[in-house]
């Protein structure tokens, strides 16, 4: 069932105008990513339906650590025979959105706020949700000379990355929480919610004009490395500690076109969560190799440890949890409430579960009929 309408944002605002999820990113759409030795393709492969290429995009980020780790180790491209991985790196969610709506990328890692604006902007027209990739690896992370517990938070400066991205709602939620009074547009009120790209966070809180982030990993750990304590991890606000932080999506149509090489990107996935369970420093060192790679920097190991244990890489796409923060979304009055009905296509996540002997997914109601 496709969303009857987009999301729209309360006090008559244009969604490009306060939601930056709706909003095309100034700097476009993602950068090219080089090539590693083990994105070679084998001898004697064949293409899959006949298709030279496919595009892949992510974040350089530990959350989106399956694709990191899978395109290092070669694991898509081996799933993918001779029909090419080619990757772009993004930085936020909106231009990875657009460059899916555009063509530019056909399959993406992404976290759960953009998916679902993505989805209703479009009227359910532009992207399914193919299958999970991680949950946790968000902190609450503060200045222990300034705030020593939760309640010390009331009247400080916290940072999140963008206003009405996944960290910044799930933020207005916990305030909201403990009784206390924002407004979500201007960040203003009795906490000062203060929006600010994950780049330059750790000089912000380094300068004193943050006193800690609502905000996920690397980041979090970056902190904590200039002497932030962790005040509380958001996966401990939730059932069995486990919520969606990452989940892969696709092109509509994409997946019409081409389900026998969405279905191999899915196989790669599974095998590299595989890999990163049962290699979990080997897993790590290639997320971190990847990331040097993306962007001619590793993270230290300060900051790479702590970081990467925080994640859960899982292929589940913990639908119920995405279908709960978009109600928190709306609970904050950035939302008006959207339809997700037929957000998640699962059906080739399924299969390549089965075929592996794991458990199948669940769309919590919200498949495609």
């Amino acid at each position: 069932m496709p969303a009857t309408r987009s999301v729209l944002l309360r006090r008559g605002i244009t969604a490009a105008a306060v939601l930056p999820l709706l909003a095309l990113a100034a700097c476009g759409y993602g950068s090219e990513s080089k090539n590693n030795d083990t994105e070679k393709v084998a001898a004697g492969a064949k293409k899959i339906d006949g298709l030279d290429t496919v595009k892949i995009g992510y974040f350089g980020n530990l959350t989106h650590g399956t694709a990191l780790v899978g395109r290092h180790e070669g694991i898509f491209q081996k799933e993918l025979g001779a029909t090419k991985a080619a990757y772009a790196t993004f930085n936020a969610g909106p231009s990875e959105i657009e460059a899916l709506n555009s063509g530019s990328i056909d399959i993406g890692w992404i976290g759960p706020s953009p998916a679902i604006n993505g989805y209703t902007k479009s009227d359910g027209r532009s992207l399914r949700i193919i299958g999970g990739s991680a949950s946790g690896g968000v902190k609450l992370v503060v200045d222990p000379d300034k705030i020593k517990s939760l309640k010390d938070v009331k009247g400080k400066r916290i940072a999140t990355p963008q206003l009405g991205n996944t960290q910044d709602v799930a933020f207005l939620n916990w305030i909201a929480d403990q009784g206390w009074k924002v407004d979500a547009e201007s960040g203003k009120g009795d906490v000062s919610v203060v929006r600010t790209d994950n780049k330059i966070t750790p000089d912000a809180y380094k300068s004193g004009s943050i006193d800690g982030a609502w905000v996920p990993e690397p980041t979090a750990s970056k902190l904590v490395a200039e002497g932030a304590k962790v005040l509380l991890d958001e996966a401990d606000l939730w059932p069995d500690k486990k919520f969606v932080i990452t989940n892969i999506i696709v092109s509509q149509k994409f997946l019409k076109e081409h389900p026998k090489v969405v279905e191999a990107v899915l196989r790669g996935s599974v095998r590299t969560n595989a890999y990163i369970a049962s290699n979990p420093d080997e897993a790590k060192a290639a997320a971190n190799a990847q990331l040097k790679v993306d962007s001619g920097k590793e993270l230290p190991a300060e900051v790479l440890d702590p970081a990467w244990k925080s994640i859960q890489f899982t292929n589940d796409p913990l639908a119920s949890t995405l279908d709960t923060e978009a109600e928190h979304a709306v609970k904050a009055g950035l939302l008006e409430k959207p339809d997700l009905g037929g957000i998640y296509d699962l059906t080739l996540l399924n299969k390549v579960l089965k075929a592996e002997s794991e458990s199948e997914a669940d769309d919590a109601g919200l498949g495609v009929k």
